[in-house]
């Protein structure tokens, strides 16, 4: 779809559901597949950008159908609009992004009541059926770049001393042997981003986005939360291994979280508007990592 103004899509729901029309929208969130408008601080549509998010959007609404009710985790009640253009509507989930510097002024008490919270989250989802899942569309998640593009994109962007922990990295990563626990369904975007936390009461009111959800090695579902701190992921494997009694490789989710990041910015290495940010995140994890050895 072409870019389009608040005004316009305004026009867009009011046309579906004429009693807002009196009402305040403002822009939520350009993504990278959907823009996302706010209708009165308490429902959000979400437009696709093209037909390939559109499927993606119906496909996630599907899912969800059969998901949310089997979550102690509140997670979006999307409903489906043809329009034309197809969009979605739901109730919007009250609360804000949980970055890494609120996650450190957390209080003892709410950073494990979060870590408890997550585990749950990703022990209910990894429970439901996987056959009924694949057959509402629910496919492999997206591939990571390989390694060698990795070498070739991502390296030379960065210091020496960033280079040599990335090699590291590439090594690690390229030795794993398969997942032990195999292949399962999960969000695979459990960061801060995705999160509508209530910052004045320190609890984390829900999660959404479920569009990149899909098939996956279990340890990649616990590399995301280390965007806001690997604190958060230790609270969350621990409670996680006693909720299912798995037991998880920690070697393994660190090794994971730092060839994400080497990917990712090999994947965006030629866009001077991300290029930049990504080189930050695998700094942000070089850092971490230092500190944690």
């Amino acid at each position: 779809m072409a870019e389009l103004n608040t005004g316009e899509f305004r026009s867009l729901i009011i046309n579906i559901f004429p009693e807002l029309t009196a009402s305040v929208f403002t822009l939520a969130t350009k993504g990278w597949d959907s823009i996302a408008i706010d209708v009165d601080d308490r429902l959000i549509f979400k437009f696709p950008r093209d037909p390939a998010a559109e499927r993606a959007l119906v496909k996630e609404v599907a899912l969800l159908g059969i998901i949310r009710p089997s979550l102690s985790m509140a997670v979006p009640d999307m409903r489906i609009h043809d329009g034309p253009p197809i969009f979605s509507s739901h109730a919007k989930i009250r609360g804000e992004h949980l970055i890494a510097g609120d996650y450190e002024a957390l209080p003892e008490a709410a950073r494990q009541h979060l870590g408890d919270d997550l585990a749950r989250f990703y022990a209910e989802l990894h429970a439901l059926d996987a056959d009924r899942l694949r057959a509402l569309g629910a496919g492999p998640i997206l591939p990571w770049q390989s390694p060698d593009t990795v070498r070739e994109k991502a390296l030379p962007l960065l210091s020496s001393e960033m280079a040599s922990y990335a090699e590291r990295i590439i090594w690690d990563f390229k030795a794993l042997p398969p997942d032990p626990y195999g292949i399962i369904y999960g969000f695979f975007d459990g960061h801060g981003w995705n999160m509508a936390f209530d910052h004045a009461e320190g609890r984390l009111n829900g999660l959404y986005d479920f569009a990149d959800s899909g098939f996956g090695p279990l340890h990649q579902e616990f590399i995301y939360s280390n965007f806001i701190s690997p604190d958060l992921t230790s609270r969350i494997v621990s409670a996680y291994e006693t909720l299912t009694g798995r037991r998880l490789d920690r070697r393994r989710i660190t090794i994971l979280t730092g060839f994400h990041r080497l990917s990712e910015l090999a994947e965006f290495a030629d866009d001077p508007a991300y290029a930049g940010q990504m080189i930050d995140s695998v700094r942000a994890w070089v850092a971490v990592s230092a500190d944690a050895g």
